[in-house]
C-alpha cells in the first residue's frame, strides 16, 4: 500500500526542489506539477511529475483531472488571485491545503522579540511579503467561513548550494577575490535568520497532513542567530578570501541601488529572531542540522566548480565602489 497522496504545485525551486527529494525518501505518493522549464534542481526519478502552467486554470485541470489528494502544497503562491483559484480547484479534492508565506509578513521593526506565530503582521511597502500576507487572508477567510482546509507555513530566508544569501550574490565574493570590500548595510549588528533548504525540508516533511496546523500558521525557521557581518564573515572565508567590509546606511545603499532599498529599509534592516516552541511541540524530534558554516562551505564549492555559475555585475561592483569610497 501506498502512503498519502501529496501534490506540490512547484517543485524545482530552493524550497520545492528540496522538500520534493526529502518526500521521495517516505512511503508518500508525490505529484510534482510544475511548467517544466527549470533544470537546474531535477525532480527526483521516482516522483511523478506534470506540466501546466498553475495560473492557466484549464491546463492545470486537464493535467489533474478529477484526482484528490491528501495534502496540497503551493510553494508558488505569489498573489491572492493564486490562492483564490487554488480555493476553488481544490475544495474538496483535499484534506490539507498549505501555502508556503514568508516570515517577512511579522511586522518591522518586531514589536517583541522572539517572534512567534501570534506575532503582529503588517506588510509595509514592500510587495513581496504584501502580497503574501495578502494570500494569508484570503486563505484564513476560506478557513472560516468556508472550512476550506489552509494551513499557512513561513519560512524565513533559506538558501541552498546553488544559492548565495546576498542581495548583490557573486559580485560580492568577486570583489573579496579581487581583495575590495563588501558593503554591509547598517553597522552589521542586525540579527537575521538563515536555514538550509534540506533543514526546511525535513520539517515541514513532518508537519504535512498534521490536522494540528490546519486553519493555523507556523513558522519554520533555524535557531541559529546571526548578524550580517557574521553571515559576510562567514562567506568570505569559505571563499578563501579576507572579509573585507564597509558599512553604509540601508538609506545610501538605496539611493546607489534603487531596488535594494526597498528591501533593505523595509526587512533586512531589523533584527529578527525567532520562537520555534510550536514546531517543537509539533516535532519534538527535529533540529536543524546545517550551521551557517557549513552551508558557506558547499555553497563556495558549487560555484567553484563551473566557471559559467560565478556570474558578476558590472553595475553593481561599480555602485559598491562607489559606497566604499564616500
Amino acid at each position: 500500500m501506498t502512503g498519502p497522496r501529496v501534490l506540490f504545485l512547484g517543485g524545482t525551486g530552493v524550497l520545492s526542489s528540496a522538500c520534493a527529494r526529502e518526500l521521495a525518501a517516505t512511503d508518500c505518493e508525490l505529484t510534482v506539477l510544475t511548467r517544466g522549464r527549470d533544470t537546474r534542481r531535477p525532480i527526483p526519478e521516482s516522483v511523478r511529475t506534470l506540466h501546466a502552467d498553475v495560473r492557466d486554470d484549464r491546463a492545470v485541470r486537464a493535467a489533474l483531472g478529477d484526482e484528490t489528494f491528501d495534502v496540497v502544497v503551493n510553494f508558488i503562491g505569489y498573489h491572492p488571485d493564486d490562492v483564490t483559484a487554488d480555493i476553488a480547484r481544490f475544495n474538496g479534492r483535499t484534506g490539507q491545503y498549505v501555502f508556503i508565506s514568508t516570515a517577512s509578513v511579522y511586522a518591522r521593526p518586531a514589536p517583541r522579540l522572539p517572534v512567534d506565530e501570534s506575532a503582529a503582521r503588517r506588510a509595509g511597502a514592500f510587495d513581496y511579503p504584501r502580497l503574501k500576507l495578502e494570500c494569508e487572508e484570503t486563505l484564513e477567510h476560506a478557513y472560516r467561513r468556508e472550512g476550506f482546509p489552509a494551513a499557512v507555513v513561513r519560512p524565513a530566508h533559506v538558501y541552498d548550494e546553488q544559492v548565495l544569501p546576498l542581495l548583490a550574490g557573486w559580485t560580492v565574493i568577486d570583489r573579496w577575490r579581487r581583495a575590495r570590500p563588501a558593503v554591509v548595510h547598517g553597522d552589521g549588528t542586525s540579527l537575521w535568520n538563515l536555514m538550509h533548504a534540506r533543514d526546511f525540508a525535513r520539517a515541514l516533511t513532518g508537519v504535512l497532513g498534521d490536522d494540528r496546523i490546519t486553519g493555523t500558521s507556523l513558522h519554520i525557521t533555524s535557531d541559529e542567530v546571526l548578524t550580517w557581518d557574521t553571515i559576510h564573515e562567514t562567506l568570505a572565508r569559505a571563499a578563501g578570501a579576507e572579509p573585507l567590509l564597509v558599512h553604509r546606511s540601508s538609506e545610501d545603499i538605496g539611493r546607489e541601488i534603487d531596488w535594494m532599498g526597498p528591501v533593505l529599509t523595509e526587512d533586512f534592516r531589523h533584527s529578527l529572531l525567532f520562537d520555534n516552541s510550536k514546531l517543537t511541540s509539533l516535532l519534538p524530534r527535529f533540529s536543524p542540522g546545517t550551521p551557517f558554516r557549513r552551508g558557506a562551505a558547499e555553497i563556495l564549492r558549487w560555484f567553484d566548480a563551473d566557471p559559467s555559475r560565478r556570474r558578476t555585475d558590472e553595475d553593481l561592483d561599480a555602485a559598491f565602489e562607489r559606497l566604499a569610497e564616500v
